[in-house]
Parts: C-alpha cells; structure tokens; sequence
C-alpha cells in the first residue's frame, strides 16, 4: 500500500538463549531500562538489542492493529533502525539494553 519498505523491519525475538550466550554479549554490563504496563508509541533511529528480565509486550505496527510481534522474560529481541510501532506492556517491564551504532568508531 504505502511506499514504506517493512519487509526490512523484522523484530527478531531468541527465546531463552543460553547463559553462555548472554555472557559473550555482555548483557549484564548494559544499561537497564523499565517500564510499567501501558501503551507506548516508539520509533527506534538505531538497532536495539535488548534481554528482558521481566515483562510481556506486544508490538504493533504504528497506526495499525496487527501484532508484529510478541515476547517476555528471558527473551533476547533485536529491534531494527527505523521501526515505528506500539508497545502494549501488558507486564511490566524491567530490560538490559544496548544501541547499535552506526559509526562504530571504538
């Protein structure tokens, strides 16, 4: 319909990846970031990769009732630059976070 290109906007979702996993990525050094239940409107200007340690959200396509996407505790999701949706947390939520740079120059 409209010319916007979300076939390139996947969120991807790893239930309970391994401890090991975790450990190589180094979640327990990022930043923490919470939220109660509600509905948020989020655009995301660079990757995100995020491990919830608690919460249930579905996401929604911005102005749209389609789900997109589901996931909770003990997910690893991976949301990509330029997504435009809707959070509705329907548990609290309580994640490590981390951005994606796109001039990586460390």
């Amino acid at each position: 319909m409209a010319g916007e290109s979300s076939s390139d906007l996947t969120i991807i979702v790893h239930k309970n990846p391994s401890e090991s996993h975790l450990s190589d990525l180094g979640i327990k050094s990022w930043p923490k970031w919470g939220c109660s239940p509600g509905k948020y409107q989020l655009k995301f200007d660079a990757q995100e990769t995020c491990y919830l340690l608690r919460g249930k959200v579905k996401v929604y396509r911005k102005n749209s009732s389609e789900v997109i996407s589901e996931f909770g505790a003990g997910d690893l999701v991976i949301l990509p630059e330029g997504l435009s949706c809707t959070w509705d947390v329907s548990v609290a939520v309580d994640k490590h976070y981390k951005f994606e740079s796109s001039s990586s120059s460390s």
